[in-house]
């Protein structure tokens, strides 16, 4: 009889012990897009419609540019998104976009840059951090 009350007790005392909580969210990170949206003549295209569509989730962010043809983007992602593929369109284009950062670096943005002229979307990734800063200067 003994031992079944010990065992008992020792369930109790398991279920009853505190354990370390498990966070259920992730951690989210600004992965911003930007580039500028010119005609093949070079003319800015301004007002012009820019969607970033995840293609994991469906979810898409939605931006516009301004009178000099700049859009930004910024979306959520987490640091389990490096390698995910994002879809951007503009005027009626569209590039798919692989996402890349430096995991351990949570100091810097991360982000691209992608430029579309006429028909031609460019990711120019050397460019975003000179025109991110530009932005947000001006």
């Amino acid at each position: 009889m003994l031992g079944k009350y010990a065992a008992l007790l020792a369930f109790l005392l398991t279920i009853a012990t505190p354990r370390p909580l498990c966070a259920e969210h992730e951690i989210y990170y600004r992965y911003v897009v930007l580039g500028y949206v010119k005609a093949t003549t070079g003319k800015v295209l301004r007002g012009t419609r820019v969607e970033l569509v995840r293609e994991k989730t469906g979810f898409s962010y939605l931006g516009e540019t301004d009178e000099a043809g700049l859009y930004l983007i910024v979306a959520r992602l987490g640091d389990e998104s490096l390698g995910e593929a994002l879809r951007l369109q503009a005027g009626g284009h569209s590039v798919t976009v692989t996402v890349r950062f430096d995991a351990a670096d949570h100091i810097h943005e991360r982000g691209t840059r992608v430029d579309f002229v006429g028909d031609r979307p460019v990711e120019k990734s050397a460019d975003f951090a000179p025109t991110l800063e530009r932005y947000l200067t001006q």
